[in-house]
């Protein structure tokens, strides 16, 4: 639609790149690389606008979310189909394809894991910050403010959380609050 129920607010992002594609009269097709949280709306009327001549966006496909491409997208009719394979034929091969486990995704995603031992499981399932006591070892170099994954030994995602330090500071701060859980995935009672 040519108007958005978001509102325009003025927002300062970084467009990394805009390539024009076509001009074909009026319209014009381009691709452009920018920073989550870009209005592309917004960008092609103000884009419009430095030109003096108006612009509305017709139409918008992102072929690209974080590290997420296009070809990883699927219709909900290939999902439909694959459920019902599932179901009736007991057949996972072309569900597995299109539906990724979520340890898969935020590894995808460049999510960094803190390892937790099983007995700090259960806390954070129930929504505890987690405690430097119950980390047994981290993968990748956490910076404070980081999102992060909480993983069993065993590479299962227990929950979502923000650190509250950096990898270093994870490591000494025995005892101590290392991550503020933010959303729990594992069922409750899994490591009871």
């Amino acid at each position: 639609p040519v108007r958005s129920a978001v509102a325009r607010k003025v927002r300062e992002r970084t467009i990394a790149n805009l390539e024009v594609i076509e001009i074909e009269g009026r319209d014009v097709l381009f691709r452009v690389k920018c920073e989550a949280g870009t209005y592309v709306r917004k960008l092609v009327a103000d884009i419009g606008k430095a030109l003096g001549v108006g612009a509305h966006m017709s139409e918008l496909r992102r072929l690209r979310v974080g590290n997420f491409l296009e070809k990883h997208a699927t219709t909900l009719q290939e999902l439909k189909d694959a459920c019902w394979y599932f179901k009736n034929n007991k057949d996972e091969e072309k569900i597995r394809k299109i539906i990724i486990p979520i340890e898969t995704a935020l590894e995808t995603a460049g999510v960094k894991k803190v390892f937790i031992k099983d007995s700090a499981i259960n806390k954070v399932c129930n929504g505890a910050p987690l405690g430097a006591g119950g980390i047994c070892r981290l993968d990748g170099n956490i910076g404070k403010g980081d999102l992060v994954g909480m993983f069993s030994l065993k590479n299962e995602l227990v929950a979502i959380g923000k650190a509250l330090s950096n990898s270093e500071d994870m490591i000494k701060s025995s005892p101590g609050i290392v991550v503020a859980t933010d959303r729990v995935v594992m069922k409750l009672g899994t490591y009871a």
